[in-house]
């Protein structure tokens, strides 16, 4: 595709989006206003699992399990105290007969059962103080938290002469969706006002510090509408309306920064405000558009996993960063059209200039206009002390990023329980009792089915082959219903341990004159390991060959995609690090607030690989554009470099730091996966801006040199006629073969960022 080309269709495209920008405006307003309509209650349609592999042969047992034997699968914990009476007392079992009763009676209801009707060890609490009501409600997750809310202040709290609390699988979905909720509200309350002022800080004009925070609620409210939609088709995790507010805002904020700083940097140099519109389109908004696509393909990638935990983070992830770029591409030069020059009015840094006794610009025309925070010869000064000690800084940067990585190698991989949940949530309490209370927590076992039919001489065969297993610390059954059965197995030691998931091996292996099919806690963990390392290379894969083709078609260099995966990669070690040093080993549990469960939930670094990943590209795409622009201008590496760190620098430092206050935000939350997704992320961003980008690049890039920009012939044609960059080539540079320097380079670097 040739210069003219591609010159022709950015004009065709500043055109089409500053014709009309009043027009512009109002269109996306009522689309805004739409969104909000149909994305409203979205929260209350999403679920809380979604960690299983529903092609499992652990998911298949749940659901015959469920069908054959309601029992066997309770999701319902009643949790009754009878106090000193002790609960074989008559008058308390009379008030749980009755409470049992009335269970059954509930619609969508099944399977009821109780200590008082079975007698059942396992239900009855060791000290005799309290005693199980165990029932499983039917349906999906949403029909069954419509149950548990419809039943559970029927049941909760004093009844007659005990205590009922409500517990089980489905109240801790339920509590956790619950305060996902609450906590997400809060934390957006937390980081729009900061991220307001931090804006603020960064362009001094409280004008243009609006503007990404409008394509960020735009972003966000868009996305809420399409997941609304999804929901209608499948099944949609909770947790990724985390997701949409934390990349709504850091990509809203991100682009519009990218953007606005380029048009103010044309209208300083004098251009005319059309002609700066169209220039940043050409130059930045080409920037935004990989940009976007990197980010958005780093979270596609997570569509090949079957877990729908994994799966809705790619709805949203796709869906806020094609809304977040559209609207910086489309609503944001309509705009800045409308705004020109007063995009610097209300400059309320002048105050402070003003009383250090200098005098402000007002952004009038022909004046330069403010410019962001942390823009100038500083960063480029950096670059320049990083190339000269480039292999220093190289080797001890990426040195200490392996350094801080070690202790991932000493990850264990478990599921989301009841400690999520803050200590103080009912159903966490029930949990928590019945796991050091009662023989066998109940409900933390293994489930055989059995399916053929068997005699009663087979069953007890395999029942004694079971029992005889070294991990094995009690079996039950079996409950038989025709040609179906069931065993109920108690692993040794904890539920999800690795003896409970070893066992899981064992009893699948383990003849039987019967078809068997093994499901519980550790059955579905083992199956979401196993679908998770069979779809990683290809989810990585996919990451990784368009990644490279995408800086290549931005670069035109071998070297530069290479150079971007590794380094990309590298910068997210800090975050795996901490993640075990903190979270699984329980570090710093007291200070933020959780329960280490001595393990990490096998989904999460998947997702936080992703999420990272996309967003350091993000920060890339836009270091390196800029470094390539001036590079082909003038042909001096060196100075290309210093040149794109000074321009940028600040720029990538200061949405690194608010797309980090909006992680830190989210990391507030109660539940502690959220709660590591937001902590982890924050410091894998802020990681990349302050110490990849402003020291391991300059210094990889100085080590080399020009061959960073070399490609093989038939690349580079291809490049020529398929790939774009920010900025033309300039003519002298080309034809010296990239040598020298290009004539008044001095003075852009006096032009601020």
């Amino acid at each position: 595709m040739s210069e003219v080309n591609r010159g022709s269709r950015i004009g065709g495209w500043t055109r089409f989006v500053t014709a009309r920008p009043r027009l512009s405006l109002l269109v996306a307003l009522v689309i805004t206003a739409l969104a909000v309509v149909a994305g409203s209650g979205v929260g209350d349609r999403m679920g809380s699992g979604g960690w299983e592999d529903p092609a499992a042969s652990s998911t298949y047992a749940t659901q015959a399990l469920e069908r054959e034997f309601p029992a066997s699968q309770p999701n319902l914990l009643l949790l009754v105290d009878a106090g000193d009476k002790g609960v074989d007392d008559p008058a308390v079992a009379a008030e749980a007969e009755r409470l049992t009763e009335l269970l059954a009676a509930e619609e969508g209801v099944v399977g009821v059962g109780s200590y008082w009707q079975t007698r059942s060890p396992a239900l009855r609490a060791e000290d005799g103080g309290e005693a199980l009501i165990a029932a499983r409600i039917v349906g999906n997750e949403k029909a069954a938290g419509e149950t548990l809310e419809r039943i559970a202040p029927e049941f909760r709290g004093t009844q007659g002469s005990v205590e009922v609390s409500v517990g089980g699988p489905v109240a801790v979905r339920h509590e956790m969706q619950a305060i996902i909720q609450e906590d997400l509200l809060r934390a957006e309350l937390i980081a729009l006002p900061v991220t307001l002022v931090l804006l603020v800080m960064v362009f001094g004009s409280a004008i243009a510090a609006l503007l990404p925070l409008g394509i960020g609620i735009v972003a966000i409210l868009g996305t809420s509408a399409v997941l609304r939609g999804i929901t209608e088709i499948t099944d949609v995790s909770v947790f990724a309306q985390n997701l949409t507010t934390a990349l709504g805002l850091g990509l809203a904020v991100d682009y519009a920064l990218f953007i606005v700083r380029r048009f103010r940097e044309e209208l300083a140099e004098g251009a005319q405000v059309r002609d700066a519109v169209g220039t940043t389109l050409r130059t930045a908004g080409r920037t935004v558009l990989f940009s976007a696509l990197t980010v958005a393909v780093s979270l596609a990638a997570m569509m090949v996993f079957p877990q729908y935990f994994l799966r809705s983070f790619a709805y949203a992830g796709i869906a806020v960063v094609l809304l977040a770029a559209a609207a910086a591409l489309i609503l944001l030069p309509a705009a800045l059209m409308l705004l020109g020059h007063r995009v610097n009015s209300l400059d309320l840094r002048r105050l402070f200039r003003r009383k250090r006794g200098v005098p402000g610009d007002g952004g009038a025309a022909g004046s330069r206009p403010a410019e962001p925070a942390g823009s100038g010869g500083g960063w480029g000064r950096t670059a320049t002390l990083v190339m000269r000690r480039a292999p220093l800084f190289a080797v001890a940067t990426a040195t200490g990023l392996v350094l801080l990585g070690l202790p991932f190698l000493g990850v264990k991989f478990g599921t989301a329980d009841h400690r999520q949940l803050p200590s103080s949530a009912e159903a966490r309490v029930v949990q928590e009792d019945i796991r050091g209370g009662f023989p066998g927590s109940p409900g933390g076992g293994l489930e055989v089915l059995g399916e053929g039919g068997a005699t009663s001489a087979e069953y007890a065969d395999y029942r004694d082959r079971v029992a005889a297993l070294p991990d094995v610390e009690r079996i039950d059954g079996p409950v038989v219903s025709g040609d179906h059965a069931y065993f109920t197995v108690l692993p040794r030691g904890e539920a999800v341990g690795q003896d409970a998931q070893r066992l899981v091996g064992e009893l699948r292996a383990e003849p039987a004159a019967f078809d068997t099919s093994v499901t519980g806690t550790a059955a579905v963990l083992v199956d979401s390991k196993d679908a998770i390392a069979d779809r990683l290379p290809l989810a990585v894969g996919i990451i990784v060959v368009v990644t490279l083709l995408l800086v290549f078609l931005l670069t035109g260099s071998v070297l530069i995609p290479i150079q971007a995966v590794a380094l990309n990669a590298l910068s997210l070690t800090a975050m795996f690090g901490a993640v075990v040093w903190v979270f699984q080993d329980g570090n710093l549990s007291g200070l933020l607030g959780f329960t280490s469960t001595g393990d990490i939930e096998t989904t999460l670094p998947v997702l936080m690989f992703c999420v990272a990943f996309g967003l350091s590209m993000d920060y890339g795409v836009f270091l390196i554009s800029r470094i390539k622009e001036e590079y082909d201008r003038g042909g001096d590496h060196e100075h290309a470099v210093v040149f794109g760190l000074q321009r940028t620098g600040g720029l990538i430092t200061a949405a690194a730091v608010i797309l980090a206050v909006v992680m830190v935000a989210i990391g507030t939350s109660r539940v502690t996966n959220t709660k590591m997704l937001g902590l982890g992320i924050a410091l894998a961003v802020v990681m990349d801006a302050m110490v990849v980008r402003s020291l391991l690049v300059p210094a990889v890039m100085k080590l080399t040199g020009k061959a960073t920009w070399w490609a093989p012939g038939p690349l580079r044609r291809f490049h020529e006629r398929f790939g774009v960059s920010e900025g033309e080539s300039h003519p002298t540079a080309l034809a010296n073969g990239g040598d020298g320097a290009v004539s008044g380079a001095g003075e852009r670097d006096k032009v601020g960022v």
